[in-house]
């Protein structure tokens, strides 16, 4: 059991870094009302490895200590991150599996970028910052991240991991 435990730490830690670095890599784009951040096609990983959810989640608030919007953002877009990761784990169609990422993304993120960045006109930013934040989502999710979907299991080293074998 304790086995068990160190390979998901251990998946876990690898997903955060990885998520983080790719984050800061890519910083200019990572942030603000139109943003792609290409970490966020390590979202789809859930769906293969149900315990990537919390190193996800690690490596966002890691990535919005350093680019974000000060607290709002350390606290929602982290914890949007979280449930469209732990959404994905539960999803058993791969097409399917990056598209919490962008819903959810798209309003949590979208909320709190027009609380902080238009209070005063909340409705109509918060619209116009969730269809950006949606739109960079899915270019992540959807042209980045569903690809290692179908490259994923196609490689040797992760076939033999996958514990959900929905191919």
């Amino acid at each position: 059991m304790r086995s068990f435990q160190t390979k998901q730490l251990a998946i876990s830690a690898v997903v955060g870094a990885a998520y983080a670095a790719l984050t800061l890599i890519f910083l200019p784009i990572a942030f603000g009302p139109v943003q792609c951040r290409v970490s966020e096609a390590l979202c789809v990983l859930p769906f293969f490895f149900p315990g990537s959810v919390w190193g996800l989640f690690v490596g966002c608030i890691l990535s919005n200590l350093v680019g974000g919007y000060g607290i709002l953002d350390i606290v929602f877009g982290s914890l949007a991150t979280l449930l469209a990761a732990w959404c994905t784990s539960k999803i058993r169609v791969r097409w399917l599996a990056p598209l919490p990422p962008v819903l959810i993304n798209g309003i949590v993120v979208g909320a709190m970028l027009a609380k902080v960045l238009s209070p005063g006109n909340f409705l109509q930013s918060f619209f116009l910052f969730g269809a950006q934040v949606a739109a960079g989502e899915l270019l992540a999710a959807y042209v980045l991240g569903l690809p290692i979907l179908y490259i994923l299991p196609k490689i040797p080293f992760f076939k033999a991991r996958i514990a959900n074998h929905y191919f």
